[in-house]
């Protein structure tokens, strides 16, 4: 019976450190620069197939990969919000428009990523073999990639989390949040900021991407599924909280793993029950304000 919760919680801890990661790039998102992007899953997705590429075709340690892939797609990110998103804010006669606007955007960018990735990795799901042997702890057994990967997730996430709440561009970041108009009458490029949280929360998610793609199989449709996990522990956190989703993202991991022990199938069911039951009690969410 140790053995079995033992094996459940770290299996829990696994799957919240890769939900924690994906959450904190949305909520950045959607937090300073008020954007929902469904698209996010998608950049999870580029993230994990291209560590598959580097690992298969050039022999690249997936670890390795992690700064090649993060700031790639922090990039793309960058660039997207830039071109995109800045022009749709510029054109919005107020926030609440510029979030449909935005919303509706990052649908259309979904199917754009989703397609151009099929065409240069096609259908077919991918995966590849890294410290994939068995760890002893307990008497429980685990594959050393996924105690790599809670490792790294961990470590990745408390960085960002101290980088938003420690440093002069953090604080950029959350006075950009709390009051754009003062904030850019303090000196702050809330252009830049907004852009800036947009490429972060997708490098983010790229490096979800590259965690995922250690320990589980990708393919080019994987990204939704994220996407809604995402959103869940965003609100499960508190919207626009950071801790919140580091928080929020353990929190739905260990739901998870229990409910998977229980009946897999149930998993999202579960997931989207909580969902709901948190907008009709607590929409607020843990750490929210």
């Amino acid at each position: 019976m140790m053995v079995t919760i033992l094996e459940i919680v770290i299996a829990g801890l696994l799957l919240g450190g890769l939900y924690a990661l994906i959450a904190m790039g949305l909520s950045l998102q959607y937090g300073v620069a008020r954007v929902l992007n469904i698209s996010h899953g998608e950049f999870i997705m580029l993230g994990a197939l291209t560590t598959w590429t580097l690992f298969t075709a050039f022999d690249i340690n997936p670890l390795v990969s992690l700064v090649i892939v993060g700031p790639v797609v922090f990039t793309l990110g960058f660039v997207i919000h830039r071109t995109l998103f800045k022009r749709l804010l510029a054109s919005s006669a107020s926030p609440g428009v510029f979030e449909s606007k935005s919303m509706l955007a990052s649908f259309g960018l979904l199917f754009i990523i989703q397609n151009i990735a099929s065409l240069a990795w096609g259908p077919e799901i991918r995966g590849y073999s890294y410290l994939a042997v068995p760890v002893h702890l307990a008497g429980a057994v685990f594959g050393a990639n996924r105690l790599v990967t809670l490792g790294f997730a961990t470590i990745i996430g408390l960085a960002f989390y101290l980088f938003v709440a420690r440093t002069r561009t953090g604080k950029a970041i959350r006075a950009a949040a709390q009051d754009p108009a003062t904030a850019g009458l303090m000196g702050v490029n809330i252009n830049q900021v907004l852009a800036l949280c947009f490429g972060l929360g997708a490098a983010m998610a790229g490096i979800a991407g590259v965690l995922i793609s250690m320990s589980y199989p990708v393919h080019v449709g994987m990204g939704l599924e994220y996407t809604i996990i995402a959103i869940i522990v965003v609100v499960l956190g508190g919207m626009g909280s950071i801790p919140g989703s580091f928080v929020g993202g353990f929190m739905l991991g260990l739901i998870g793993s229990i409910v998977t022990y229980i009946d897999p199938g149930l998993t999202l069911i579960a997931y989207y029950l909580i969902f709901i039951l948190l907008l009709l009690v607590r929409p607020t969410g843990i750490m929210g304000k």
